[in-house]
Parts: C-alpha cells; sequence; structure tokens
C-alpha cells in the first residue's frame, strides 16, 4: 500500500450550532479511487468541502501529501492539486466550452486542451457552444475535463452521474477509468453503487457525521447486510 495522499484526521464541522463533521477519519493513496458513501444528509459534501477548503474544519486536520491544508484558503488548496467537481458543476453557462476548458488552464498540467478533447470527444464536437447549450451529461464532462486541466492529483467527484442516462453514466464510468489509470486519485461521492463498485479500489460508509464502516471493493460486493443497514440498499 503506497502512503496516503489524503489523510482526513479527526474532523469536525458545524453549520451554526448545527454539528455536522463528528470526527471523520479517511484517507486516500495515490492513484487509488475511494468512495465516500451514505444516505442523503450523512455529511458527505460536507467531507468534500472540507478537503477542498471550501469550509474550515471546528477540529481536527486534513493533510495532503503530508501537508496540513487545513487551515488553507480554497485557491491554495486547489494550487496543491485538490480539485472539486461540485454536483451543480459550476459550469459558466454563457461561456463556450472551449473558454470553460481554458479558465481552469495551468501550463504544468499533464492535461492540456487535445487531452481532455481526446478523452471527451462531445466536447470537442461541441466547443463553440455555451455551456448552457449543453445536455447535463456534457456539462458534466465538461466540469471533469476543467478540473483536469488544473493538474489534479485527487479529484473529488460529488454525484457525478446523478440525473445522466444510462449510456452517458458508462461514457462516464469509462473516463473515470481512463483518468485513474493515469494516476490520478479519485474520491467519488455517488449514491449509483453500481458506477461505484465498477471503479473503487475502497469503500466508506459515513452515517451522521462518522466513517461507520471501510470495506475493500470485494469485501463491500459481498456484504448485503452491511449495504442494507447503511444505505437502505437491501435485498428488493
Amino acid at each position: 500500500m503506497s502512503a496516503a495522499l489524503l489523510q482526513v484526521d479527526n474532523v469536525h464541522a458545524h453549520y451554526g450550532k448545527s454539528h455536522v463533521l463528528q470526527g471523520v477519519r479517511m484517507h486516500v493513496a495515490d492513484g487509488e479511487l475511494v468512495t465516500l458513501l451514505g444516505r442523503n444528509g450523512a455529511g458527505k459534501t460536507t467531507t468534500l468541502k472540507c478537503i477542498a477548503g471550501a469550509m474550515a474544519p471546528t477540529q481536527g486536520q486534513v493533510q495532503f501529501a503530508g501537508q496540513v491544508t487545513s487551515k488553507l484558503a480554497t485557491h491554495q488548496v486547489a494550487q496543491r492539486g485538490i480539485c472539486l467537481v461540485p454536483e451543480h458543476r459550476g459550469i459558466f453557462k454563457l461561456l463556450t466550452v472551449e473558454e470553460n476548458l481554458m479558465l481552469g488552464q495551468r501550463k504544468k498540467s499533464p492535461w492540456q486542451l487535445d487531452d481532455v478533447y481526446q478523452i471527451f470527444p462531445r466536447l470537442k464536437e461541441r466547443r463553440t457552444n455555451g455551456g448552457g447549450q449543453l445536455s447535463g451529461g456534457e456539462q458534466q464532462m465538461l466540469s471533469i475535463g476543467r478540473a483536469l486541466m488544473n493538474a489534479p492529483r485527487l479529484l473529488m467527484l460529488d454525484e457525478p452521474v446523478e440525473g445522466l442516462a444510462p449510456v452517458i453514466v458508462e461514457e462516464i464510468v469509462a473516463q473515470l477509468k481512463v483518468i485513474k489509470a493515469s494516476g490520478v486519485s479519485i474520491l467519488l461521492v455517488e449514491q449509483n453503487l453500481e458506477v461505484c463498485t465498477q471503479l473503487a479500489d475502497r469503500h466508506y460508509i459515513i452515517e451522521q457525521g462518522a466513517i461507520v464502516h471501510e470495506a475493500s471493493n470485494a469485501e463491500f460486493l459481498a456484504d448485503d447486510a452491511v449495504k442494507d443497514r447503511y444505505l437502505g440498499v437491501g435485498m428488493a
């Protein structure tokens, strides 16, 4: 097992008086794809926000590549190579596909425009279209492509296939496999368990702001009781 690239250690977070994260502990190794699973409101998105620097933990810390990042501003965290693709995708609807991509460009990124177009051929076809003219799946591809141009070492995805047609889901899963194979670590929050088990090395389950279960992909696939208890996806 390679050393942890990301280490989340006893992280607590609050929204006002609401104690949302209650001692989250997890790690992601270099080149690993890890899922963070849980019911709505369990604390998944808040965990991603704390890692990305969009929210400061009230206790505990986040370390990335051996350095504490939990006291840094969001842009400083991004400069170190943590990229969050949020659930709402955050693309600029009035800019073209290519303009959206160029906004994320960093000269040193191994992913430049042609590389993004190679794994997302739809974006190349649509490169002069406005972001607002894209389908949901194309917007998701654009959001991931823009993050890649920012040279991520860790790509965090919040519900990337939610509401998308099955054929588009398959396409995005295939592209995430390519991104992972290139050496980018991925932390995935996703409700679609089939997608998760196709991609992940390990799974964490969060409930009421704390990690309650960790398993390898094989262990997770075999354990219906855990899936039923924490995710409510038992035998139909």
